[in-house]
This record gives structure tokens, C-alpha cells and sequence, in this order.
């Protein structure tokens, strides 16, 4: 007679278990934080780099260079490398035979149709 109140029993807990999962199907994840990772590439300040899970769908992170480890003149090297580099300025020549009068036509407006 156990036996069978057993049987009743595990019939009745896996009957259980079955509505719990197909109701959170259906329901919404009471969750904050989902469980999603990406896969990205960390890089050190010396080049060396590793891949780690991370909760952003980034591709890569660089870590900042700790500068007081150099010495006075790689700071000096990698502080010159962020300042602004002045842009060349090209001068125009006038030297060329162009001549804008010759191709005025092509801008000058219709005439309107007169009613």
C-alpha cells in the first residue's frame, strides 16, 4: 500500500514540475541581470591581450598605459604622441590657364515663358 501511495506521489511531484516549466515559458524571467555574455579581447598597456566574458557586446578593451613606470623619455615619447599635429597648408598656384567666363553659360538662369 506504500508503494502505491508513493507511486501517487512521484506521479503528482513530476505533474508539478512539468506546469512550473511550461508556465515559464510563457511568463517573463523575474531577473535583473540575464545571463547573456560577449565574448571580448582585453588588451594590456604592453600589447599583450586575453579574451574574457563581458556583459557589453563589445569587441575590444584596451587598458590604459600606467605611466609611472616609464621612464622620462618614454613619457615624454608617449606624451608627444597625444598632442595636436599642425596640418599642412597647401598653397594654390595660379599658374594654371583656367578661365571661368568661358563656362559662365552653364550657370546663367533661363529665360521664363512669357503669358
Amino acid at each position: 500500500m506504500s508503494s502505491q501511495i508513493l507511486k501517487k506521489n512521484i506521479l503528482y511531484l513530476c505533474l508539478q514540475l512539468r506546469h512550473i516549466s511550461n508556465r515559464t515559458c510563457i511568463a517573463k524571467i523575474g531577473r535583473e541581470k540575464y545571463c547573456r555574455m560577449y565574448p571580448t579581447t582585453v588588451v594590456n598597456s604592453d600589447g599583450s591581450s586575453f579574451t574574457i566574458r563581458y556583459h557589453e557586446p563589445r569587441k575590444i578593451i584596451h587598458l590604459p598605459m600606467d605611466t609611472s613606470q616609464l621612464t622620462p623619455e618614454e613619457l615624454q615619447k608617449h606624451l608627444n604622441r597625444k598632442k595636436i599635429h599642425e596640418k599642412i597648408v597647401i598653397e594654390d598656384t595660379p599658374d594654371d590657364d583656367f578661365d571661368v567666363n568661358r563656362y559662365s553659360h552653364l550657370w546663367k538662369t533661363k529665360p521664363q515663358n512669357k503669358k
